[in-house]
């Protein structure tokens, strides 16, 4: 029962923020409880949401928040796999909209023999989010939670729906299907993930967000972890590595150490490349085929570095090579022999209700 006391205390907490307060993780995470509960008029949870974002959120919030999501708003999900799980994704937000890097970086990855259990959304603030495309490639985005298991188990990928009753069956799909901005839940739903890896790559939208997620992400139980915001000659980010400019990393490493560094392009080995050229397509069909184009080395340049780039950090967090760029060159050895390509063949195979039926949406031919 929604009360006139909840409302009037829940509207003095968006009232602080406004005047740029900050909460502690136990006041955020009880106000997120009343938002995942529907305990507060829609009004409210919007203004809360968006106060929270102009303000900018802290370490604090952010944990709160994903505390609430991920204990009552998350299926949990325990995986037997031969190797630790990784995950890979980005807040979105960013100013420079680019092509799915992320998610061409997970199928390579996930093509030299890393487990990764990818947690996305459909496109929010974007024109294609993960979930868009892989839709489109014949994934089966909408399916149950078992399915998703034994593909990650038996393939090395799969990915949870966030947008999805079926992955946060109590509140998250339904607030998700209304916003249309960015807020919090880019940072603390994404890390809600069902399996709660202990390792990842995670992009940011903005250069003051890498070192405060490294913190969070290490204060909520991941052991090594790599937080990065790229960047072009302006300063524009987008949230993954950066052949555009430079690229802020944070490192958390086993140790609980947090170490913070630039790359520049240059420095791994790669041209710099122009913002335009790896815009994404403005029809999805086209961008789907330009996607199997890059993933099969069907297509070379600066969309390919960039995945390269990007998939490069996976094999290094799992211990897999030394460096980045040894990184990048088992990326471009996976892609050249044809094993991404045929990771995602198998993607479409195992995840999915109705193989037969919509292996004929999939392209990869």
């Amino acid at each position: 029962m929604i009360t006139e006391t909840k409302i009037k205390y829940f509207g003095s907490k968006i009232t602080d923020l406004i005047k740029g307060k900050n909460l502690s993780r136990q006041e955020t995470k009880m106000l997120f409880i009343d938002i995942l509960l529907n305990k507060q008029p829609e009004i409210q949870q919007g203004a809360f949401l968006a106060a929270l974002a102009a303000k900018g959120e802290i370490a604090e919030e952010i944990a709160g928040a994903w505390e609430a999501i991920y204990e009552l708003d998350t299926v949990k999900i325990e995986l037997e796999t031969n190797e630790p799980i990784l995950e890979n994704c980005g807040t979105g937000m960013d100013e420079l909209k680019t092509f799915n890097i992320s998610t061409a970086s997970a199928i390579v990855g996930a093509s030299g023999g890393l487990y990764i259990a990818k947690h996305g959304a459909r496109a929010i603030t974007s024109k294609c989010g993960t979930i868009d495309i892989l839709e489109k490639l014949g994934i089966d985005v909408e399916c149950d939670i078992n399915i998703i298991k034994k593909s990650i188990e038996e393939c090395g990928i799969g990915i949870f729906n966030g947008m999805s009753p079926k992955i946060h069956p109590t509140a998250l799909f339904r607030i998700l299907s209304k916003i249309r901005f960015g807020t919090i839940l880019n940072i603390s739903a994404s890390l809600a993930n069902p399996v709660l890896p202990k390792y990842a790559l995670r992009g940011v939208y903005s250069e003051n967000l890498v070192e405060l997620v490294a913190k969070v992400m290490r204060e909520i139980g991941y052991k090594k972890a790599m937080v990065v915001c790229g960047l072009d000659t302006n300063n524009k980010s987008m949230d993954e590595l950066s052949t555009l400019g430079k690229t802020i990393i944070c490192e958390l490493k086993e140790t609980g150490k947090i170490e913070k560094y630039t790359i520049e392009p240059e420095d791994v080995g790669l041209k710099r490349a122009k913002y335009e050229l790896l815009c994404p397509n403005e029809n999805i069909e086209e961008e789907v085929k330009q996607f199997l184009k890059i993933i099969s080395g069907k297509e070379k340049g600066p969309k390919y570095d960039i995945v390269c780039l990007n998939t490069a950090p996976l094999f290094y967090i799992m211990g897999k090579v030394k460096n980045l760029q040894d990184g990048i060159e088992k990326a471009r050895e996976l892609i050249e022999t044809g094993k991404a390509i045929e990771k995602l063949q198998q993607w479409v195979v195992k995840q999915n209700r109705n193989y037969c039926k919509n292996i004929e949406k999939c392209l990869v031919k």
